[in-house]
């Protein structure tokens, strides 16, 4: 679902009713020319999760977007704020009300009575209170509308960040089992130079110990697997018990993202982040309340009308008939300053709606700057990486050739060993890490 386009222009122009002064807020925002650091090459925007190629990550934020939790709550908030919008709009028309008694006397010979009427009321909003309670409402709806396209948009990064985290512990799982079977192979070896009097006592216990301190990782990786699920589980309203995602046919990886949006500006945050579009509908709705608060220092007009027919309408065959209508006029004279200090309570809430507005842009900018940074830094420590698992299989096939020609010790055995599993651990998280960035810039810039 695309979040709604922009309905309240950022320079809002919100006058207190006909006649009377304009409310006028427009906050300017100095939007820099282009991000510091350059975009990825261009991709796809809308659906931005397929750009992983992972059908499960797809299914999983389709699911999500279809049954999360809050995102049913924020579509309840809507129906909440479009009803109350049809109220406020309502107010503007005629009322219409009508009523009607039967009864009998108890005392003398008794008599049946009866009385029925309609009664009309109109307010014609002469001081413009009804007009600026509905941009009000306008105002509101609209955030809602956008709150529940921030919703969606938060669950989507949700759980393409949970995914990730799940597939990277899946592979860290992966990578122990293949650790702890080089190390017990290297344990084997050197047990058995033990036995044969060519190897030390100690060195058995040295490569016991990187053992079971290989092992002993599993158990933190396998706690990051369940949070992860669990998590996952939450986002999509299942329970966590039972929640379970199915494998990849190729096994064990970190999804990597082909491509990154089309190439925008920052400017572009103000008519796409829906936490920004929301701030900006709060701003309209504080101008609205400005025209509420005015209107109270301004007269106002009611007409209301009554039609009746009275007691005399079972004995006789129109009883007593009656029609009124009339005008009523409120004129503020003196309250000791009361309305007036409503009306600069609303302008200080105003002001404050600027700075939320300006600090919820600075924000987003920030965060698809720190999104930018990430990606690029963590494309170049994945080659970095890649260059030391290289050099430490190669280091660490060289070192057991010698170690099993008696011109290596163990310590370089185990050493090497270090060396390449805590690179393929570290090239591990740095891919997670850079997938998890990818998923941080989308979001940021406002992706749905």
């Amino acid at each position: 679902m695309k979040h709604p386009g922009a309905i309240l222009p950022v320079a809002l122009a919100m006058s207190g009713c006909a006649g009377s002064e304009p409310v006028a807020i427009a906050p300017p925002i100095a939007a820099p020319a282009v991000y510091a650091t350059d975009l990825p090459a261009a991709g796809l925007q809308e659906e931005w999760w397929l750009g992983f190629g992972d059908p499960v990550l797809d299914r999983l934020i389709r699911r999500g977007l279809e049954a999360n939790l809050d995102i049913d709550a924020a579509s309840g908030r809507l129906a909440a704020a479009a009803a109350l919008l049809r109220a406020e709009r309502a107010d503007r028309l005629p009322g219409l009300d009508g009523s009607a008694e039967i009864g009998t006397t108890l005392v003398g010979e008794g008599e049946d009575t009866a009385a029925a009427g309609l009664f009309a009321l109109f307010e014609p909003d002469l001081n413009g209170r009804l007009a600026a309670e509905v941009r009000a409402a306008v105002a509101d709806y609209a955030e809602t509308n956008y709150l529940l396209a921030e919703q969606r948009r938060l669950v989507a990064a949700a759980i393409a960040s949970q995914y990730i985290e799940y597939r990277r512990t899946q592979t860290q799982l992966d990578l122990l089992e293949q650790s702890t079977d080089l190390q017990d192979q290297t344990l084997r070896i050197v047990t058995l130079r033990f036995e044969a009097g060519l190897a030390a006592n100690l060195d058995v216990r040295r490569a016991a110990a990187d053992l079971a301190q290989t092992r002993a990782r599993r158990g933190l990786v396998e706690i990051a697997r369940a949070n992860a699920l669990s998590a996952l589980a939450i986002l999509l309203a299942e329970p966590p018990g039972a929640f379970a995602i199915e494998p990849l046919a190729d096994g064990f990886r970190i999804p990597g993202y082909g491509a990154g949006p089309p190439a925008g500006v920052p400017a572009d945050l103000l008519r796409r982040r829906t936490d920004i579009l929301a701030a900006e509908a709060r701003l309209a709705r504080a101008a609205a309340e400005i025209g509420i608060e005015q209107a109270d220092l301004r007269p106002s007009l009611t007409i209301p009308g009554e039609i009746g027919i009275g007691d005399g309408l079972l004995s006789g065959l129109f009883g007593d008939f009656l029609v009124g209508i009339a005008a009523a006029i409120d004129i503020p004279i003196f309250d000791g300053g009361r309305r007036r200090a409503e009306v600069a309570a609303a302008e200080a809430v105003a002001e404050a709606r600027v700075a939320e507005y300006r600090a919820t842009f600075l924000n987003a900018l920030g965060q698809v700057e720190n999104a930018l940074v990430s990606i690029e830094a963590y494309r170049q420590r994945n080659a970095a990486l890649t260059e030391a698992i290289d050099q430490s299989e190669t280091a660490l096939a060289q070192s057991n050739a010698l170690y099993r020609e008696g011109l290596a010790s163990l310590f370089d055995v185990l050493d090497a060993q270090r060396q390449l599993i805590a690179s393929r651990q570290a090239l591990i998280d740095s891919e997670a890490a850079l997938a998890s960035s990818f998923v941080a810039f989308h979001s940021a810039i406002g992706s749905q």
